[in-house]
C-alpha cells in the first residue's frame, strides 16, 4: 500500500525536524510493511510483531525497493540481492549490502502513526 498524505504535527526545538502522520495503525497491521515517500525520501514503514519500524525504503546496495522484499524476524530482505537489514538500527546483516540504511523514529498516539523526519 502507497501512502502520500502529509500532517505535520509539530517542530522539535532548533533541529528542525517535524513529526508527520503516516497512516493509521490499523493500516499496518502485524507482518506488513508500507512504503511512504516524504518530500524526497523514500521511507520504509515496516510492522514486527507489533512493534512498528521505520528507515529508508531503498536498499543501499543496488536501489532495490526493500518494500517489495521480505519482512522476517531478522529484518527486511532486499529482493535483488538478499541482504537483510536490522529494523531496530538499519545495519545490514549480511553481504552484499555493506551501509546502513537511516532510521527514523516512529510514535503512535490515538490510533496514528508518526515519524520523525529532518
Amino acid at each position: 500500500m502507497r501512502l502520500t498524505h502529509l500532517k505535520v504535527i509539530t517542530n522539535t526545538g532548533d533541529i528542525l525536524s517535524k513529526w508527520v502522520n503516516v497512516c493509521k495503525s490499523s493500516d499496518l497491521k502485524k507482518g506488513e510493511m508500507l512504503d511512504y515517500d516524504h518530500e524526497d525520501k523514500k521511507i520504509l514503514l515496516a510492522n514486527l510483531n507489533g512493534k512498528v519500524y521505520a528507515t529508508d525504503r531503498i536498499c543501499t546496495h543496488a536501489d532495490a525497493d526493500l518494500s517489495t522484499g521480505i519482512l522476517t524476524e531478522d529484518g527486511v530482505t532486499c529482493p535483488l540481492h538478499l541482504s537483510t537489514f536490522n529494523l531496530k538500527t538499519g545495519a545490514p546483516e549480511n553481504l552484499p549490502a555493506e551501509t546502513s540504511l537511516k532510521i527514523y523514529n516512529v510514535k503512535i498516539e490515538q490510533n496514528e502513526i508518526y515519524i520523525e523526519v529532518d
